[in-house]
C-alpha cells in the first residue's frame, strides 16, 4: 500500500521527494475521479446543446481601464502564500516530513516570509506586465456567448463541496465514537479520515440540483449528462481507497482460490494490505488482526505505518472498481437510446444500488438493528436507491 504519492515513488522508482509526502493517495484518486466526471459530463452537455437540449449562456465580460486595488492584493497574497508556504515545505521537507503528519505542517504557522515577499513581488509584477497594454484603454462592457459547458466548473464545485461535507457528516453518524472524537480531539487526522459515499452522493447531488435551479439548467437532462461521469467518477475514487488502504476493505478470507481463478494475482482474492494508511494495530471485530510487518515479511516498512492484516480480507475496493467501469461502459453506451428525459440516471440509480447491496455482504461496516432486522447503512441506503431509481422509472414511462 501507498499512504502517500512519496511511498509510491520511492517504492517504485527509489526517488527520495519527501514533499510528495503532502499528497496523499487517497486524495489524488478523489481529484482524478472529479476529473474524470467532469470531462465526462463536458462532453455531454457539449453533445446536448448540439440537440437543442441545453443553451449557451449570456455572460458580461468587461475590459480595459486600470486595474483595481483588490486585483492588486489578490494576486500579491496568492504569491506570498506560495513562497511563504509551499515553496518552504518543498525545500526543508526533507526535516519537517521526517516524523508526524505532513499536513500538520500545511496547516501551521510556519513558513518564510523572506520567500513570501519574493513570490508576491514577481507575481504583482507580472500581473503588471500581463496588463500593461490594456489599462490606459477606456473600460469596455460587453456580452458574449458560451456554451453551456462551462457550468461544467461550477456543478463540479458544487458537487465537491457538498459531496465531501455530506461523505464526513453521514461518516460521523454511522461511526458514533469517531463523531465524539471528531469535536473532543480536533485534530487534522480526525477531520480528513473517514468518508462515507452516499453521503456525498446525496448532499452532493442536492447542491448540483440548487445549482442547477439558480442557473437555469433543466435538472433531469443534466442528471442525465452527469449519470455515467458519476458511474466513472466512482471506480476512479475507489482505486484510491485500494492504493492505499483505507480501511474499505472486505472481511476476512482465509479461503483457497478456486482454481477456475489461479490464474489471478493472488491480492485479487485475498490481501494483507501491508502499510495501510490507517496503520491498523491489534484484533478487530470483524475477524482479522492487525500485525506488525517484519523483517521477513515480504514488504517494506513504511515509517509510521508497517502493520499488515492477518488473515487477509477480500479487497472489495478493487472489486467495486471493476462493477463501476463495467457500468460506465453500459450507460455510456446507451445514453443516446433514450428519449426521455431522466432515464439514464434512473438507470444509474438502478445499478449503483444493486452493486453497493451486493458488495456489502463481503464488506466491513457498521451494523444497525432496527427492529430486530440487522443491517449497514450503506445496504439502507443503496436498497432505497435502487427502489427509488426503480420509481422514477416506472414514473418517467407513465408520464412521457
Amino acid at each position: 500500500m501507498y499512504p502517500t504519492l512519496y511511498h509510491a515513488f520511492f517504492d517504485l522508482f527509489g526517488w527520495d521527494f519527501p514533499a510528495l509526502k503532502l499528497i496523499n493517495s487517497f486524495g489524488l484518486f478523489v481529484a482524478l475521479a472529479f476529473v474524470t466526471a467532469a470531462a465526462t459530463l463536458k462532453r455531454e452537455m457539449d453533445r446536448k446543446q448540439k440537440l437543442g437540449i441545453f443553451e449557451a449562456s449570456t455572460v458580461t465580460v468587461q475590459s480595459g481601464g486600470p486595474v483595481s486595488f483588490v486585483e492588486w492584493l489578490t494576486q500579491g497574497l496568492i504569491g506570498f502564500l506560495i513562497g511563504w508556504k509551499f515553496i518552504y515545505l518543498f525545500y526543508n521537507s526533507k526535516e519537517l516530513f521526517s516524523s508526524g503528519l505532513p499536513q500538520s505542517h500545511l496547516f501551521s504557522l510556519e513558513g518564510s516570509i523572506g520567500l513570501g515577499i519574493v513570490c508576491a513581488g514577481l507575481m504583482v509584477g507580472w500581473k503588471w506586465w500581463e496588463t500593461r497594454a490594456t489599462r490606459s484603454k477606456p473600460i469596455k462592457t460587453e456580452k458574449l456567448q458560451v456554451p453551456a459547458h462551462t457550468h461544467v466548473g461550477g456543478i463540479v464545485a458544487a458537487a465537491a463541496i457538498g459531496g465531501v461535507a455530506g461523505a464526513k457528516l453521514f461518516h460521523l453518524f454511522e461511526y458514533p465514537d469517531e463523531l465524539v472524537r471528531f469535536f473532543t480531539d480536533p485534530s487534522l487526522s480526525n477531520f480528513l479520515g473517514g468518508l462515507t459515499i452516499y453521503g456525498g452522493l446525496i448532499v452532493g447531488g442536492l447542491a448540483v440540483y440548487v445549482y442547477a435551479k439558480k442557473n437555469g439548467i433543466h435538472f433531469l437532462h443534466l442528471a442525465d449528462s452527469v449519470a455515467p461521469g458519476l458511474m466513472l467518477g466512482y471506480g476512479v475514487g475507489r482505486i484510491g481507497c485500494q492504493v492505499s488502504g483505507d480501511g474499505d476493505w472486505g472481511i476476512p478470507n482465509s479461503n483457497p482460490m478456486p482454481d477456475w481463478l489461479s490464474w489471478l494475482p493472488d491480492w485479487m482474492w485475498s490481501y494483507s494490505f501491508p502499510n495501510n494508511v490507517n496503520g491498523v494495530f491489534g484484533e478487530r471485530m470483524a475477524g482479522y488482526t492487525g500485525k506488525l510487518i517484519g523483517p521477513s515479511d515480504p514488504w517494506p516498512i513504511f515509517e509510521g505505518y508497517g502493520t499488515y492484516l492477518d488473515p487477509g480480507v477480500y479487497p472489495t475496493a478493487f472489486y467495486e472498481t471493476l462493477m463501476a467501469t463495467g457500468i460506465f461502459c453500459v450507460l455510456w453506451s446507451v445514453r443516446k437510446r433514450f428519449k426521455i428525459p431522466g432515464t439514464l440516471f434512473a438507470l444509474y440509480c438502478m445499478f449503483n444500488g444493486a452493486e453497493r447491496f451486493f458488495i456489502e455482504k463481503i464488506r466491513v461496516n457498521a451494523v444497525m438493528d432496527f427492529a430486530g432486522m440487522e443491517f449497514t447503512q450503506a445496504e439502507l441506503i443503496s436498497t432505497l436507491t435502487f427502489l427509488g431509481g426503480g420509481t422514477l422509472l416506472w414514473f418517467l414511462r407513465r408520464s412521457k
